[in-house]
């Protein structure tokens, strides 16, 4: 192909004077003044220059969305050496070529046979030739060229959540950040102002705006209060072309949720509470519950009590329920109806976290007045001592009083008594006891050398009432009385001999003896020993009593021709035996 020679290519500028203007810039922008060639005015619009050699093409464009009858123009082709004897053909291929774009291969003239998005696909590239009909010989090298799809604003913008989900604490300042919105728009960005999004408010006011180029949620109103109102329904609408009339829009929901801050103080819904406690309680058992109301929730909703006053102070206590907010009145010692009957107590309900920020809110605590009376229980009798010891002499007659034991109901009522010995405790039946007085008798006599001590327990009972009852342990001594002589351990014998001038036998010991007494040491040891009145004046013999102890001693006098002596002492009729052998 000869240099000089020359294909035109010429866009047909599309309706709109906006595309005109930038088709007509862009052209400036590659026409540079090296080029050269001539312009050719004709119904499809302006046609390109070329340089002498190679192909110098600027983009050509189709808008988008296009829905007429007819295809589509999108420019036309043409040689220098077209004569219009169709002895040229025009080839195109490339992307979209045959399917999407087709030519005329006579007249060069290029359309879009389908509707064309470009936010499926902004751009096609094609390559355009100029070949001789008969033999194919290309008449050009190939070039290569761009189809641009045009814009339209078809896509409403879309946010990336249909709805939101926000947290925000209660009476936050104005213009509290909440929370970010975002929306897309697939239109381009580059043209127009089809992907230009304004953010608006639709729902939502006057608690909260909008920015209308961020999309940040901010709060619009001071205070508010969770307590009031908890939840808020918004309505963000993302609208193009900058917000201007005619362009789409898309929403989203928010729902924006006040959190809980420690704002408001616990309060008891009454001045008073009346509680009452049976008498019979027992320690630790619960009296009643008190509630301070605080309408804050979680931690900051946390209440304990205390009692600060009152003059129960002593018998009562109070704990905090954490699960159900509530203050536990128990019993911390027992309560009499007869001594004291009625008790008040003041309670204190108190914040466990106070929030700084909310301190001039308080003070974050209040009191209640807690009046509790005592009920009156029927109450078992009581014994006027814990235990009682009595005393009776052995061998006493049969109806001998021991002593008494004493009772009494401790209720109003004051119902009579009535007394029993516990027979488990009184096995021999050694007493018995006076069911309306409680005197204690024996019923035989007793002795003090079989058992020195009795114990027993005694039952007092109500009459109208057998089953309250209380026992009480009675401890009897049995007091010594001398009925018992003393008696010698064992018989006793001695030995002496036969005296003489050189070993005179006088005020000699000849046997210690002792004695035992089964009494008492009152009426039993020390003993008193001495010979029996038959043979108290023998000459021969005396009985030394060794004083504080249980033994005496009997001594030889003189011996006469009799080799033999009977000795008595007093401590008890028995007969020593003393033997002189004779030497």
């Amino acid at each position: 192909m000869k240099e000089n020679y020359c294909l035109r290519a010429a866009l047909v500028c599309l309706g709109v004077l906006c595309h005109s203007q930038a088709f007509a810039a862009e052209r400036r922008s590659h026409l540079r003044p090296s080029f050269h060639g001539h312009h050719e005015k004709g119904k499809e619009g302006q046609v390109l220059q070329r340089s002498k050699r190679g192909w110098v093409w600027n983009q050509f464009f189709v808008i988008e969305e296009y829905t007429g009858p007819d295809p589509v123009l999108v420019g036309r082709l043409h040689s220098d050496i077209d004569s219009g004897d169709g002895n040229i053909k025009y080839i195109l291929s490339g992307e979209g070529a045959g399917t999407i774009f087709v030519i005329d291969d006579k007249s060069g003239n290029i359309h879009a046979t389908k509707t064309l998005d470009r936010e499926e696909r902004a751009q096609y590239t094609l390559m355009a030739q100029a070949v001789d009909r008969d033999t194919n010989r290309p008449l050009e090298p190939p070039s290569e060229f761009i189809v641009k799809v045009q814009d339209i604003n078809d896509n409403p913008p879309e946010f990336l959540h249909e709805t939101y989900h926000a947290n925000v604490p209660e009476r936050s300042n104005v213009g509290t950040s909440v929370i970010q919105v975002t929306a897309s728009d697939a239109d381009d960005p580059t043209y127009g102002n089809s992907a230009k999004l304004v953010y608006s408010i639709l729902e939502g006011q006057p608690y909260f705006s909008v920015e209308a180029q961020t999309g940040i949620i901010r709060t619009a109103l001071p205070n508010m209060d969770r307590e009031a109102k908890e939840e808020y329904h918004v309505v963000i609408q993302a609208k193009d072309m900058g917000g201007h009339m005619g362009g789409l829009s898309g929403t989203t929901k928010v729902t924006i949720t006040l959190t809980d801050v420690n704002d408001n103080p616990p309060k008891f819904p009454q001045s008073v509470y009346q509680m009452s406690v049976s008498e019979a309680a027992v320690p630790g058992e619960e009296v009643g519950r008190v509630k301070a109301k605080d309408p804050d929730i979680g931690e900051n909703g946390l209440v304990t009590y205390n009692i600060v006053d009152g003059d129960g102070m002593e018998l009562f206590e109070i704990t905090t329920d954490y699960e159900t907010q509530e203050g536990v009145v128990k019993l911390k010692k027992p309560v009499d109806f007869e001594t004291k009957r009625a008790y008040s107590l003041k309670v204190e309900a108190a914040n466990v976290h106070i929030d700084p920020k909310f301190i001039s809110n308080g003070p974050f605590k209040d009191t209640v007045t807690v009046k509790i009376s005592v009920e009156d229980a029927d109450e078992p009798p009581m014994f006027l001592a814990p235990s009682y010891i009595h005393e009776v002499q052995e061998n006493a007659a049969a109806g001998t009083v021991v002593g008494r034991v004493h009772a009494k109901d401790p209720d109003a009522a004051n119902s009579p008594i009535r007394y029993s010995i516990d027979r488990h405790t009184d096995l021999d039946r050694f007493f018995t006891i006076n069911p309306e007085d409680g005197f204690i008798k024996t019923t035989k006599p007793l002795d003090r050398e079989e058992t020195a001590w009795l114990n027993i327990s005694v039952f007092a009972a109500e009459i109208h009432n057998r089953h309250q009852e209380a026992k009480v342990p009675v401890a009897i001594r049995v007091l010594d009385v001398n009925d018992n002589a003393p008696k010698f351990a064992a018989p006793y014998e001695g030995f002496i001999c036969e005296s003489d001038q050189t070993k005179p036998l006088s005020n000699q010991p000849i046997v210690t003896i002792s004695a035992d007494d089964k009494d008492d040491t009152a009426n039993g040891p020390r003993f008193i020993f001495s010979l029996p009145p038959e043979i108290i004046h023998n000459p021969n013999f005396t009985v030394r009593d060794n004083r504080g102890s249980y033994q005496g001693s009997c001594a030889f006098r003189e011996v006469e021709m009799e080799n033999k002596w009977l000795l008595y002492c007093r401590a008890q009729v028995f007969p020593l035996i003393l033997i002189m052998p004779f030497g």
